[in-house]
């Protein structure tokens, strides 16, 4: 997600910064202080060691007997309500899926602006979106990332209006949506099913749901302790799962007040509760806030993929988690109706969907 500070520099394509060198090497051996966050917002010396009990779950078991099926269904719904997030290995996606994604990834940003420009947009519901907030000069705050997101569900639907440039960039990266895709159809299955609903409780509407892929591009950053890449959010989605090349992902855990840095281990897929299973569960498995970090080295890569009903469709709290201990706590909504709110608030200043949701006692 990004806020409308963020959007109010998605015309500055002229001032883009080069990719994949270095700030010094692009000539500007400063961050400009709009780039600056306060102090106590800053990534301190407790994240940039890994955090060491990152939930890793091999979801093989899934597909196997309905007793290893249970056991799996019982870490996944532990890691929601504990953590608010977890790792999957086992997940179905090939090595080679996965790297070629990352790959037209940074095939596409390494291109000339001109074939980028047209992407362009501050319509936060276009269904393809390029932006940056990379710029030389600026007067308001923005964010060390480069990012595209579009659509990507139904593929055939959206997929004419993906870049042709490069090449390969459609076929590859829709092997992976595809891909990424069955594989949240399975985890919210298991999900609804450790929250007693039954593993098709949200399979129906997820299958006529939302996809939307955010593409995000991290380049070097010399002072990357002052600046973010973006700032602590939570998903609007039911659940996003993440591939990343790099370390840079932070995350808050449901009972936890520090940040903590993911590992990026090869292969491996993060998932994050996102704010409409936090509606869903009546908060029994709340949004996890995340943030992106920076790295003075290398271009860091990440592709975010969301997962939530069809536009209009509204995540209800299902009625079963509703009794009188456990009132209902939060409206149903929609995709359009993250967009709405997204257009007209600034989440780098703190605004917050799913606090927007919950019914005040």
């Amino acid at each position: 997600m990004e806020d409308k500070k963020q959007k109010s520099s998605d015309h500055g394509h002229n001032d883009e910064f080069s990719i994949g060198k270095s700030a010094q090497e692009r000539g500007l051996p400063y961050i400009p202080d709009c780039y600056l966050i306060p102090p106590s917002q800053r990534p301190d010396e407790n994240t940039t060691e890994t955090s060491k009990d990152v939930p890793v779950i091999d979801i093989s078991g899934l597909r196997s007997t309905p007793h290893e099926r249970s056991l799996v269904v019982k870490d996944i719904g532990v890691a929601c309500r504990q953590k608010g997030f977890f790792q999957i290995i086992n997940h179905g996606i090939s090595q080679s899926v996965l790297d070629e994604a990352i790959t037209a990834a940074s095939t596409f940003f390494e291109l000339p602006n001109k074939y980028k420009q047209e992407f362009m947009s501050n319509d936060v519901a276009k269904p393809v979106r390029y932006g940056t907030g990379l710029k030389d000069g600026c007067d308001v705050v923005q964010f060390w990332r480069i990012f595209l997101k579009h659509y990507a569900h139904p593929l055939e639907k959206w997929i004419q209006y993906w870049p042709l440039n490069p090449p390969e960039y459609r076929e590859k990266m829709a092997h992976y949506a595809v891909d990424v895709r069955n594989v949240a159809m399975e985890v919210m299955g298991a999900i609804t099913e450790s929250l007693g609903l039954g593993n098709s409780y949200m399979s129906e509407k997820l299958e006529d749901g939302m996809q939307v892929m955010a593409v995000n591009c991290y380049p070097p950053c010399p002072q990357p302790d002052r600046v973010l890449g973006l700032p602590p959010h939570t998903d609007y989605s039911c659940i996003t799962i993440l591939l990343q090349t790099g370390q840079g992902l932070q995350v808050i855990s449901t009972n936890e007040e520090e940040w903590r840095l993911i590992p990026d281990d090869h292969g491996v897929l993060h998932v994050h509760v996102g704010d409409f299973l936090e509606v869903l569960s009546n908060g029994l498995y709340k949004s996890v806030l995340h943030r992106a970090t920076l790295n003075s080295e290398k271009t860091r890569y990440s592709i975010a993929s969301l997962h939530s009903l069809g536009m209009d469709e509204k995540v209800e709290t299902a009625k079963e988690l509703v009794d009188e201990h456990h009132p209902k706590g939060y409206k149903g909504s929609s995709f359009r109706d993250f967009l709405k709110f997204l257009s007209t608030n600034d989440i780098a200043e703190g605004s917050s969907f799913i606090e927007n949701l919950k019914i005040k006692s």
